[in-house]
């Protein structure tokens, strides 16, 4: 009787213990733990693709910050200079290269000189594929010169950086990357306009600039560092550098990427051209699965995300599972 007394002890012990343990773990050791969980086919079943013009894309595909050796690192101060001792030129290639084997075939990358020496080496000596949309940055000076050269050195896509046209909607002056995205359509590649802030498409699409294409930020903010919802102010009115009612406080604690995630739905609704939605994992603070499906779900029709080659395949086969199950879609595909 005593030695049963002491094995239920025992076990009881062991079970508090475990369940200490459970409690215990830390943001990353819960992600950590939750990894892996999506079943990574074997089958051969192709990633789903749409077109933006001629140019067929994917609707999943990786962008390039993390093999530019930059990533959102909130206050972590080693980061960068960890991506770009990880991401030496083999590892780009190969990280490309499973893009390419997993069903993907595009990339965003910048325009600097060290992408085109990669790009260009990876088409022309490795052998490899992947087609490049090219993320410009322009000034009132200088409106064409970084999209001229994108092109020339084999880009099918160019795009106006998002925090260029956040600065040039909140300035007022969103009419001058008209130019821009005319001399990139009369150059044969698809011509696009990113933005963190809703105000951006917003002032694009009454404007009349016609892009192919937008990149807007969504993700549903569900994370700790995003800050709290504030509640709805009946005494708000809108202002020509805010023109939609701000859904997140200024006060919070790291959300520059989707401060008005349910405005954005409603008014993508609306928008007849193909939208690119990137951000959509809070730099890397949503489960994948989580943010593929609500940003497929509310109307994304491409996503771009930061991938490290560890990351493809369950990312392509989450996108695969989404993308074939029943989508709850309210605005139609674009593209």
């Amino acid at each position: 009787m005593a030695e049963n007394l002491d094995r239920r002890n025992f076990f009881k012990r062991t079970l508090a213990a475990s369940a200490g343990l459970t409690l215990a773990h830390s943001f990353e050791e819960r992600a950590l733990l939750a990894a892996s969980r999506e079943p990574v086919s074997t089958s051969a079943m192709p990633l789903p693709r749409g077109r933006i013009k001629d140019v067929e894309i994917s609707r999943l595909f990786c962008g390039g910050n993390l093999t530019s050796g930059f990533a959102h690192s909130r206050d972590l101060i080693y980061v960068s200079n960890l991506l770009n001792h990880y991401f030496t030129d083999d590892k780009i290639f190969e990280t490309w290269r499973l893009c390419e084997e997993s069903g993907i075939n595009t990339a965003i990358l910048r325009m600097d000189n060290k992408v085109l020496r990669l790009i260009n080496k990876y088409w022309h000596e490795v052998g490899g594929e992947i087609q490049w949309i090219c993320q410009i940055k322009i000034t009132e000076d200088d409106l064409t010169s970084e999209a001229m050269r994108a092109i020339d050195n084999g880009a099918v896509g160019v795009y106006i950086h998002g925090g260029v046209g956040d600065r040039l909607v909140a300035a007022g002056k969103s009419e001058i990357m008209g130019e821009t995205l005319r001399v990139i359509k009369e150059n044969g590649a698809i011509a696009g306009i990113a933005g963190h802030a809703l105000a951006v498409p917003m002032a694009v699409e009454k404007a009349g600039l016609d892009p192919d294409f937008y990149m807007k930020t969504l993700n549903s903010a569900n994370y700790w560092t995003a800050g709290p919802r504030l509640p709805q102010d009946p005494d708000w009115r809108p202002t020509p550098q805010r023109p939609v009612e701000p859904e997140y406080g200024p006060d919070d604690h790291d959300n520059i990427w989707s401060c008005t995630p349910e405005q954005t739905i409603e008014f993508m609704k609306k928008v007849e051209k193909p939208w690119i939605a990137y951000k959509v994992l809070g730099a890397g603070a949503i489960e994948p699965r989580e943010g593929f499906e609500y940003a497929y779900a509310n109307g994304a029709d491409f996503l771009c995300v930061g991938m490290f080659d560890f990351q493809i395949q369950e990312d392509v086969q989450i996108a695969h599972n989404v993308l074939n199950a029943p989508l709850q879609r309210d605005r139609a595909w674009r593209s």
